[in-house]
């Protein structure tokens, strides 16, 4: 069955409904850790948890993808939740909402693809190392107030639990894979506590997951221009962010299934999915790169898991608290490292002798921002603009040019190589203005006019020849060269010679 193709005869129930089990296990704790972190109530986590999961799951552009309240999301707006208070919060994410729909409005999603390779592999790399580093931090507790390591009895206890949540991921799939092996994992080792009565860290030591039904709620801040001052930047922040982090993930859902997915849609899911969070008391979010990974490896197919996902931290919240409490925190941390291990892309540490430093040298600086930041839309912008750079200067280095003299003695300059900003240099430096014959020609057969600054230079060509009474014309321009020139129209005067085998204008 293709992977996003919905056919309730081919449709693996038992699979998606273990696989969303499991995914809504691993994301409990998560969103608890950064609601707290934020300043917020545990129930705002879990909140968003239920929101972003529900909604992405049915509109959302890709079957698989997991939605909850992310810590890329929230960090951004921990600064205005400490100066102006939660409602505050809550309008930017409904902002960040509104804008996230019209990127996928005006089909700005397809733009993920541009995002290279190298870029990808570091935001992944990344991201695995921040997940491993989060499931790390488990190993401490509060005492006296302060946060402090665990040590002699705690850490053996924590530390072998966790081994054994490992070994049972990495064995049970050689016995069956009917059943995910992450939920066996956390079913033997809550089991194994809960009867053998072992004191260690639980769910229930983060916060309480007990509550009720969100409810509709108006962000209570002033309706003036001043309080759009205030929340536009934070939510400009938070859309771009959140945008990132779900269309990578999508783009990484379809490299792992070898389908398509429909980043457009995906956007405007997230935006509707933050704009309900925002009237009913969640801290927002977006696409989730662990619990996704989570639900693939679990054999989810379709969207039902995502919503299993959903429906079963809205389960807890309202019902299943008091068990899910009782789960030992170490249970889930070995499924976490497990996924962490499984993110790393492995195979850029094979490659990295045969790639291009300029690649190699992306591909480490996005991972570090990813780890250092933790902000993994600033990474990937980083990453892009380094490689766009990169890009852009070695195609300047290949502009050049062939110089004969045809059977009328004018002399030809056959150009290879994109004429764009950074080549326009390199290309002028070509011509010999004052020993050139009276008429010249350019030859844009291998080359294209790309920018206005290819344009002004071909204008300053123009003026310089002419200047010692030359002329010089243009020859075989591409349709779409020769459309930027005739926009330039009465900003520039070149010369283009008529030829019906190219189509230029007359």
């Amino acid at each position: 069955m293709a992977f996003d193709t919905f056919n309730f005869s081919k449709v693996n129930f038992k699979n998606e409904i273990l696989a969303g089990l499991t995914v809504s296990m691993t994301m409990i704790p998560e969103s608890l850790s950064f609601a707290i972190l934020a300043g917020l109530t545990p129930l705002m986590g879990l909140y968003a948890a239920f929101l972003m999961g529900i909604v992405t799951a049915i509109l959302g552009g890709r079957p698989g993808l997991v939605s909850g309240g992310a810590g890329a999301t929230i960090v951004v707006l921990m600064a205005l939740i400490v100066s102006h208070g939660v409602e505050y919060l809550f309008a930017a994410i409904i902002l960040a909402g509104l804008i996230q729909i019209l990127v996928g409005v005006f089909k700005l999603g397809k733009f993920v693809r541009l995002i290279p390779q190298p870029v990808m592999y570091g935001f992944l790399n990344g991201l695995a190392i921040i997940i491993f580093m989060a499931q790390v931090e488990q190993f401490k507790v509060i005492e006296k107030g302060m946060s402090t390591w665990m040590s002699g009895t705690s850490l053996y206890v924590m530390g072998g639990l966790t081994l054994i949540t490992i070994l049972i991921v990495l064995g049970f799939p050689k016995l069956t894979k009917a059943v995910p092996a992450s939920l066996v994992a956390i079913i033997v080792t809550a089991t194994l506590v809960f009867f053998t009565g072992i004191d260690t860290k639980k769910v229930l030591d983060i916060a309480s997951v007990s509550g009720s039904l969100p409810s509709f709620h108006i962000p209570m801040v002033p309706f003036h221009w001043e309080t759009l001052e205030v929340v536009f930047p934070y939510a400009l922040i938070m859309a771009g962010v959140g945008l990132v982090e779900s269309l990578l993930t999508l783009s990484m859902v379809d490299e792992i299934t070898n389908t398509k997915g429909n980043s457009n849609r995906e956007a405007m899911a997230q935006g509707t999915a933050n704009i309900f969070n925002g009237f009913f008391g969640g801290m927002g979010g977006c696409a989730m790169v662990a619990q996704t990974l989570v639900n693939l490896d679990a054999g989810a197919r379709t969207r039902i898991a995502a919503v299993v996902g959903a429906l079963g931290i809205l389960f807890v919240i309202l019902v299943g608290g008091p068990v899910i409490e009782q789960i030992p925190m170490a249970a889930l941390v070995g499924v976490m490292m497990m996924v962490s291990i499984g993110t790393f892309q492995w195979a850029s540490l094979k490659v990295i002798k045969k790639m291009p430093k300029s690649d190699v040298i992306v591909g480490i600086l996005v991972a570090a921002i990813t780890v250092l930041r933790h902000n993994l839309a600033e990474a990937v912008l980083v990453g892009v603009i380094i490689s766009a750079l990169v890009f852009a200067w070695d195609n300047a280095k290949r502009i050049r040019a062939r110089k004969s003299i045809d059977a009328l003695g004018n002399k030809v300059y056959e150009i290879y190589g994109p004429l764009f900003f950074g080549s326009t240099s390199t290309f002028i430096e070509k011509f010999n203005v004052q020993e050139d014959p009276d008429v010249v020609i350019v030859d844009m057969k291998e080359s294209r006019v790309v920018d206005m600054s290819a344009i002004e230079i071909l204008n300053k060509l123009t003026e310089k020849y002419a200047k010692v009474n030359k002329k010089i014309v243009l020859r075989h321009l591409s349709k779409d060269s020769i459309r930027l020139l005739e926009n330039a129209k009465g900003v520039i005067e070149v010369n283009i010679e008529e030829d019906p085998t190219y189509k230029v204008m007359p």
